[in-house]
């Protein structure tokens, strides 16, 4: 009798981020601006990228990379977010769960791996200039790009395995607003310690390892721009780094916290809070703060506008 008459989950129901239903209706337009934000932002990147041939070179390649896969994040969780805000009973299906987990793995490996080769990326074209273009060629960036998708599927394969291998019986309730491995390791009706580090493992490879380069990479252009004669070669050497680091301090930040720790038996409120920033905010912000502090995408921007003026004035 026992674990052989139990029956195995077929969906899951989420509590969401709150029961309450006016807090769900302020909520739903929340999300639908900071979707809403995410997408256009993002597209506008992406379109500027390839409209734009001032814009064909190695570190807006990585960044039209980098909103694409920002846009692939947050569709894969908020719409269905935005669904369930409007709904009394928020449910996901066992197939719909796992194709989740698997999306956002992907994409979440693939953009801390491409923040690395970004910092990379910069490394080269602050400590090397002379040598950037020999270095950096379409060849190396392409591997760069490969390499990072190819570990980033590589981390959700493995971490999808361990996770969707447990057994879920009985207990559906998630409490919280999408399916993540942390999330439903809680659920699990055996001993999660073999999934618990192999989630660790891959948090190290893709989180602490892209980290380190990221660190060491900085060092050596804090120590190259320090060095420099002109201020105003300073000042633009920092300020074509500092979007980067922004980006990586809000990502890596909110990812570490949340994969990087022991596993807990409870999801809290502040777990969900963590998780919004990393699934909604994090994909939307990425695109402001890159145009926002870039003269190259402002400057794309203007003339794009420009000539989209003129067209219809000759119309």
């Amino acid at each position: 009798m026992g674990e052989e008459n139990q029956t195995y989950v077929t969906e899951f129901v989420f509590l969401g981020l709150s029961q309450d239903p006016h807090t769900q209706v302020l909520l739903f337009f929340l999300f639908l601006i900071i979707y809403l934000l995410t997408v256009l932002g993002n597209l506008l990147i992406f379109a500027l990228i390839h409209i734009d041939s001032r814009l064909h070179t190695p570190m807006y390649f990585f960044l039209r990379n980098l909103s694409f896969a920002d846009l692939c994040f947050s569709t894969t969780t908020v719409p269905q977010v935005l669904v369930h805000f409007l709904v009394k009973r928020k449910t996901i299906s066992f197939a719909g769960c796992s194709t989740q987990i698997v999306v956002l793995l992907l994409v979440g490996g693939t953009e801390c791996a491409l923040l690395a080769v970004m910092s990379y990326d910069r490394y080269v074209a602050v400590c090397k200039p002379l040598h950037y273009t020999t270095i950096m060629t379409h060849r190396v960036c392409a591997q760069l790009v490969t390499g990072s998708w190819a570990s980033g599927a590589f981390v959700s394969l493995v971490d999808t395995t361990f996770t969707l291998c447990l057994p879920y019986r009985e207990n559906n309730i998630i409490n919280h607003f999408f399916c993540e491995p942390p999330a439903l390791l809680k659920l699990a009706s055996a001993d999660t310690y073999r999934t618990e580090m192999a989630i660790f493992a891959m948090g190290v490879a893709i989180l602490l390892a892209p980290v380190s380069l990221i660190l060491v990479s900085y060092w050596n252009i804090i120590s190259t721009v320090i060095q420099m004669q002109s201020g105003e070669g300073r000042l633009k050497a920092f300020s074509t780094c500092g979007s980067h680091l922004t980006v990586v301090v809000l990502l890596y930040g909110s990812a570490i916290f949340a994969y990087m720790r022991p596993n807990s038996k409870i999801m809290n409120e502040r777990d969900k809070v963590i998780s919004v920033f990393y699934s909604a905010v994090t994909p939307m912000l990425n695109p402001i703060i890159y145009s926002l502090r870039n003269k190259d995408v402002k400057g794309a921007l203007r003339r794009l506008t420009a000539n989209s003026f003129f067209e219809s004035g000759n119309l």
